[in-house]
């Protein structure tokens, strides 16, 4: 690990507002279907993370929609025979310690550190062993239907909306169009609508501010 020369606690925190602000906490997920949900984030040796990494993977992984719980170094990948594929990014966490010097009366002295380190999700990696991905829960049939009152209203806003059988709910940027998981996988209308009204907002904020880097705004 290397010690990284800018401010951590800035860092983290950025990181950890820009992965709200793309999506929403995994344990409020409306849907069935995708992935796991509010799986607490592991270190490669399944060793819990905790603290404020653990809100920081946790949002990392709602937003981005990783399924596996668990977060490996470049190395500790290659070390078990697996691939980074090429584009991914990775994410920071950081470790407190503390260490010792000398004081000025000879007596020693501890001092605190934080260091922060990069790490890839498991899905961003190939070729790890089997017992490091974990399978994303299918889409159930709940029998929840579209209300035609809420479908006249969005449909009245003009925007784009389509839905397939991809349990995700994002608004593409590049296409202008809101996509949504089938309403039969939501677990009530309220959700449902809740979730269209949300990535109407994505919508809405791209026609009056510029346009962002990201292809994608997912909830």
């Amino acid at each position: 690990m290397t010690t990284e020369k800018f401010n951590i606690h800035q860092q983290i925190t950025d990181q950890i507002i820009a992965a709200i602000g793309e999506g929403c906490a995994p344990w409020r997920k409306p849907w069935t279907g995708g992935r796991t949900g509010a799986a607490l984030p592991l270190r490669h040796n399944g060793e819990p993370y905790r603290g404020i990494n653990t809100l920081v993977l946790w949002s990392i992984a709602a937003s981005a929609g990783f399924t596996s719980a668990r977060w490996l170094t470049f190395q500790q990948a290659k070390t078990l025979g697996g691939f980074v594929r090429k584009g991914e990014k990775s994410a920071s966490v950081v470790k407190y310690g503390t260490f010792e010097i000398e004081g000025e009366q000879g007596e020693e002295e501890k001092r605190m550190y934080a260091r922060a380190y990069r790490v890839f999700n498991a899905d961003q990696i190939d070729e790890l062993p089997d017992s490091y991905y974990d399978i994303p829960e299918p889409a159930r049939d709940l029998g929840t239907e579209l209300d035609p009152e809420m479908e006249a209203f969005f449909a009245a806003t003009g925007a784009d909306i389509q839905s397939s059988d991809e349990p995700r709910a994002y608004y593409s940027i590049a296409n202008d169009r809101i996509h949504m998981p089938p309403v039969n996988t939501f677990h009530d209308a309220a959700g449902y609508y809740g979730t269209l009204a949300h990535e109407l907002t994505h919508n809405a904020e791209l026609r009056i501010m510029p346009r962002r880097s990201a292809e994608l705004v997912v909830l």
